[in-house]
């Protein structure tokens, strides 16, 4: 766990930094930064989505899960329920936009090869090299997240942690409970959503992402249903 606990530390240390800098930066760098954020929200999701297009064994599964899991989040509203738990604990007049910088930060952060594999190799073989190059990437992101929204971007720092030792203990406990298949289509279907948020970023569509994250368990549902067959 060595791994994710530097990854932790090095976006909650870049959150810090990031908000020392917050209010230094005029408004229309500020805008240029939500810019930045939206078009490399873009490249890291369609590059997370393409690449591993040719390992899915379901080619048509990850359009099934995004359509069954958006149904099932927009049911349960999971993107306006997040929205409104934010802006409740937020300064008044800066709740969306933390909503907002929060609900990318915590996909680019969790939904990506390097912070789902990472865990894994750490569980099986010791490794952490993945992780420590994910710490390293996520301390400049959380850097330029906390300078355009603030201090609060630091609540992404736990939930990174729960979401990489989710897969350290499973792949500890069974380490061919999550095969390269699964992980394929996660990354597939977590590329997509981050490519949504970064058209909400550029204020092109709000796609309300976390409606989304319902896609994720359909995989897993459909894997798990297929080795009980």
């Amino acid at each position: 766990m060595i791994g994710t606990i530097v990854n932790t530390c090095c976006i909650i240390a870049g959150t810090i930094v990031g908000t020392l800098l917050h209010r230094g930066i005029k408004e229309k760098y500020k805008r240029t930064l939500y810019d930045a954020l939206g078009v490399a929200s873009l490249a890291i999701g369609l590059n997370a989505t393409i690449s591993h297009f040719s390992q899915s064994e379901y080619p048509v599964l990850f359009i099934v899960s995004l359509a069954l899991g958006g149904v099932i989040g927009t049911r349960l509203d999971i993107d306006g329920r997040f929205r409104r738990a934010v802006e409740r604990h937020s300064r008044e007049g800066h709740g969306k936009n933390l909503a907002q910088g929060l609900s990318t930060a915590i996909l680019l952060y969790c939904i990506g090869p390097l912070s789902m594999l990472g865990p894994v190799i750490s569980a099986l073989k010791g490794d952490n090299t993945f992780l420590y190059t994910n710490a390293t990437l996520d301390l400049v992101s959380s850097t330029v997240f906390a300078s355009t929204y603030g201090f609060g971007m630091v609540l992404a720092a736990p939930v990174l942690f729960c979401w990489q030792g989710m897969f350290y203990a499973i792949a500890s406990i069974s380490s061919s409970a999550i095969s390269n298949a699964l992980m394929a289509e996660l990354l597939i279907i977590g590329g997509m959503m981050i490519t949504a948020s970064g058209l909400s970023l550029l204020n092109i569509k709000d796609c309300k992402t976390l409606n989304w994250l319902p896609a994720l368990l359909v995989p897993v549902v459909w894997f798990l249903i297929k080795s009980l067959v």
